[in-house]
């Protein structure tokens, strides 16, 4: 081949390669500028979404749920936008490169995390919302629409509900230390925010499939309501005082009977119903026979169902169910519901019903008949509020929330299918059945004054985990400290009581349920080794202590238990379920370390 050709056929040569070389740079930088470009809109989309999240928890707040649906639909347009950005071909191209992979791969979990929520999760709970606003603030009339909304909502809320754990479990796999600060700060966003969604949806789920059928849905239902006179301690929170009946049907609810536990139940001969043999020899027949003493057990199931005889074969009626609250419960209600004016004129306000209901009736009424009126009046004027139509608001809800956290708000169903949806719940009343890696200490007080002394009692609780032991269990360390603010003198017979530990002492009976499958170890009283007595509840040992407290005494109990053999080996978190009082306790909980390997 002559030298020249051979020169003219490289030149060619080069300028293609040339040529080629220029292409692919164009086509790789407008790859980069349509894949930033992506990228960029993605992100725009999640940042208009992150402000309307803030804009519909504040309409929620409002109990706004025109205002919220819109901005819900807003929502979930953005984040169908953003996640049709995460998975075009630029997209996808774009993961598989060195460095910026790993940010877009993460980008385009947390579009499809936020995109499930706003598609999948908002809405049932937006429908069960307005439903169940429909119900409760209605005039007359239009609840049965209402209640069959929030119950079509119950299985799409499940749905949405293993949608979020997905996106949990996604966000959770993700490699974050190769990512930029930016996308990793985003990341932890989500997260975060899953974290907290994701535990509310199964009960609301759970609420869904509840609520239509306890108001009524499929037929009349009718309930005993307990009002606990906390003045009086009980296991749950004080003696059953007043009591109400009221009927649901198709959501209309309405009073049907007012009584009190000691005047219209009264005493029985013998137990109303056979008593479990561990309860029986804890508490005695008085279980079973004596209206104000069903609670002397924490296990509200076991009260409820001892209550529900009692009314039945005092009244012939059979109700469906029964539900307990107390005066601190109704004062959270009435700051979310405003006050009420009671048949004496007083206005009963979220300030002044604790002192009204519990301290100043006594005081104030010296006859045992006109208190009654005073309580029916009462329960009556904040029952007729209620189901008069209270809007749903973000008040009412926290109220709600906020009561049922203590343990002031107690259901049961005489129902099986929806006792088992109940079992459990904060609702519920029950200790669990096994502590898992959680050891869990009862601390419940029961009266032995026969008095009302109950309001002037203080209480704190401190529950301390001890190292591990070779053989897996862990000690733990309660201390509770009872004391009393009762005056020496001044005080009216209806609050004296009894005086089954002498006028103006406070006698408490403190129950300490021991972790699942624990037991009580030793005890001391104000520093001194002390004996206790023993039983069983439910499965778990109990310890038995009785405390007396003069005016202005204190006694401190210290007992240590021990755990059954635990699950894990790390650090362990114990927990406490106490019983609630006009105040709240003082608690502290100190977790216990990891075992040493």
């Amino acid at each position: 081949m002559p030298i020249e050709h051979l020169r003219r056929l490289l030149r060619t040569r080069r300028r293609r390669v040339v040529a080629v070389l220029v292409v692919l740079v164009v086509l790789v930088a407008g790859f980069g500028l349509r894949l930033a470009s992506v990228a960029a809109d993605a992100a725009s989309h999640l940042q208009r979404a992150a402000a309307l999240v803030t804009d519909l928890e504040t309409q929620l707040r409002r109990g706004d749920l025109g205002a919220a649906r819109v901005t819900a639909n807003e929502l979930r347009r953005q984040t169908a936008a953003a996640r049709a950005d995460a998975h075009g071909p630029s997209w996808w191209l774009g993961r598989r490169l060195p460095v910026a992979g790993d940010d877009l791969t993460a980008v385009g979990a947390v579009a499809d995390a936020v995109d499930a929520l706003a598609a999948r999760a908002l809405p049932p709970l937006l429908d069960a919302a307005e439903g169940m606003s429909g119900a409760m603030g209605r005039g007359s009339g239009g609840t049965e629409a209402d209640l069959k909304t929030v119950e079509n909502a119950a299985p799409r809320i499940t749905a949405a509900a293993a949608a979020a754990r997905a996106a949990q479990r996604r966000l959770e796999g993700l490699d974050r230390a190769g990512l930029s600060p930016r996308v990793r700060a985003a990341v932890r966003q989500v997260a975060d925010g899953l974290d907290k969604v994701v535990p509310l949806l199964d009960p609301a789920a759970r609420a869904a499939r509840l609520l239509p059928g306890l108001l009524g849905a499929d037929g009349p239902r009718t309930y005993l309501v307990l009002f606990q006179n906390l003045a009086e301690v009980r296991a749950t929170g004080g003696m059953p005082g007043a009591f109400a009946v009221v009927k649901a049907d198709h959501g209309h609810i309405e009073l049907v009977e007012q009584g009190t536990a000691a005047k219209t139940l009264r005493e029985f001969d013998t137990p109303v119903l056979p008593l479990d043999p561990d309860q029986q020899e804890l508490f005695t027949d008085r279980l079973g026979t004596y209206p104000a003493d069903v609670n002397l057990t924490p296990d509200f199931p076991t009260a409820a169902a001892l209550i529900r005889e009692m009314y039945r074969q005092r009244s012939g009626r059979t109700v469906d169910g029964v539900f307990a609250t107390d005066p601190v419960a109704l004062a959270y209600l009435l700051g979310a519901t405003g006050p009420v004016t009671l048949p004496t004129g007083d206005q009963l306000t979220a300030a002044t019903a604790v002192r009204q209901l519990l301290s100043e009736v006594y005081l104030k009424i010296a006859s045992e008949p006109d208190q009654d009126a005073y309580f029916a009046g009462a329960a009556k004027a904040v029952l007729d509020r209620l189901m008069g139509g209270v809007p749903m608001s973000q008040a009412l809800v926290s109220a709600l929330s906020r009561a049922a956290e203590e343990r002031r708000l107690l259901a049961w169903s005489a129902h099986p299918e929806e006792q088992r949806e109940l079992a459990g719940t904060v609702f519920g009343g029950t200790l669990p059945e096994q502590d898992g890696a959680h050891p869990t200490v009862g601390v419940f007080l029961d009266d032995g004054t026969g008095a009302k002394l109950g309001y002037y009692l203080t209480r704190s609780v401190q529950l301390e985990s001890g190292r591990c032991l070779p053989d897996g269990t862990r000690p733990l360390r309660l201390t509770v400290t009872l004391g009393s603010t009762a005056p020496k003198t001044g005080l009216p017979r209806s609050v004296l009581g009894l005086g089954l530990a002498g006028e103006y002492t406070v006698r408490t009976n403190v129950l300490v349920y021991a972790p699942a499958g624990g037991s009580p170890v030793s005890a001391t009283q104000d520093g001194a080794p002390t004996d206790f007595g023993t039983g069983l509840d439910k499965g778990r040992e109990v310890a038995v202590f009785t405390v007396d407290l003069a005016p202005g005494a204190q006694s401190t109990l210290v007992v240590d238990l021990a755990t059954p053999p635990l699950p894990v080996q790390e650090a362990v978190e114990p927990r406490l379920v106490l019983t609630p009082g006009i105040t709240p306790w003082t608690t502290r909980l100190q977790p216990g370390r990891a075992c040493e390997k």
